[in-house]
C-alpha cells in the first residue's frame, strides 16, 4: 500500500510499532490488510493527509502481518485509523469514511502540538 515518490507513511509491525509511536508526539496510525477493499480507498487519503500535515507522523500497520499490535488496541474491523497524542491513542475511525473525516481529526490532532 505504498504510493510512488517519497514515503510519508511509515510500514510498521509487532516489532516497530511501540518504539514509533513513543518516538513521535502525533501519530495516524492506519490498520489495514490486502483482503480488505475499503482499505484502499482510505489509502490515497491517508497518503494526501500525511502529504499535507508534516507536523504529524502518519503510518500503516498490515494488521494480518502484525496480529499482537492488532489484537492489544483491540482493532476489530478494517480500516480502523488511530490517532496518538504523547503514547495514547485519542481517537479511532472505523470503515472507510469520507476525506473530510479524516482531515477533520487530523486538524484536530495537529491543534494539540
Amino acid at each position: 500500500m505504498q504510493g510512488s515518490g517519497e514515503q510519508l507513511v511509515a510500514e510498521l509491525n509487532d516489532s516497530t510499532f511501540d518504539s514509533y509511536i513513543s518516538s513521535h508526539r502525533a501519530v495516524v496510525v492506519d490498520f489495514w490488510a490486502p483482503w480488505c477493499a475499503p482499505c484502499f480507498l482510505i489509502s490515497p487519503i491517508i497518503d494526501d493527509l500525511a502529504a499535507q500535515h508534516r507536523k504529524i507522523a502518519f503510518a500503516r500497520v498490515n494488521a494480518d502481518e502484525s496480529p499482537e499490535t492488532a489484537s492489544k488496541y483491540y482493532v476489530m474491523s478494517l480500516p480502523t485509523v488511530m490517532f496518538f497524542l504523547d503514547g495514547q491513542e485519542v481517537d479511532r475511525v472505523v470503515g472507510a469514511v469520507p476525506e473530510d473525516v479524516l482531515e477533520e481529526r487530523v486538524q484536530w490532532l495537529e491543534s494539540r502540538l
